[in-house]
């Protein structure tokens, strides 16, 4: 049983009031995980593996991630250089 009514709960077209910055922040959060998921698969390899053991997956996966962090913190460290125009 709900104690609280209808009109106390958010409605969709209340979004526009919180100003959007939250709705921006997980629309950029959205975009990164799929950039991360593409860059894992594309670059690294996460889709190549084609055994048929959870170990040898297990193994293969864990290899890409560990690779991922290493590239995400290498950019991190190392800013690219933007191209003089």
């Amino acid at each position: 049983m709900q104690t609280s009514s209808r009109a106390e709960q958010p409605q969709p077209s209340d979004v526009h009031e919180t100003g959007g910055t939250p709705l921006v922040a997980l629309a950029k959060l959205r975009w990164r995980i799929e950039q991360d998921y593409r860059e894992l698969k594309d670059a690294l390899g996460l889709d190549h593996f084609e055994g048929r053991s959870w170990p040898g997956w297990h193994h293969h996966t864990t290899l890409v991630s560990v690779a991922h962090g290493f590239l995400t913190l290498e950019r991190l460290r190392r800013p690219q250089r933007r191209a003089a125009a």
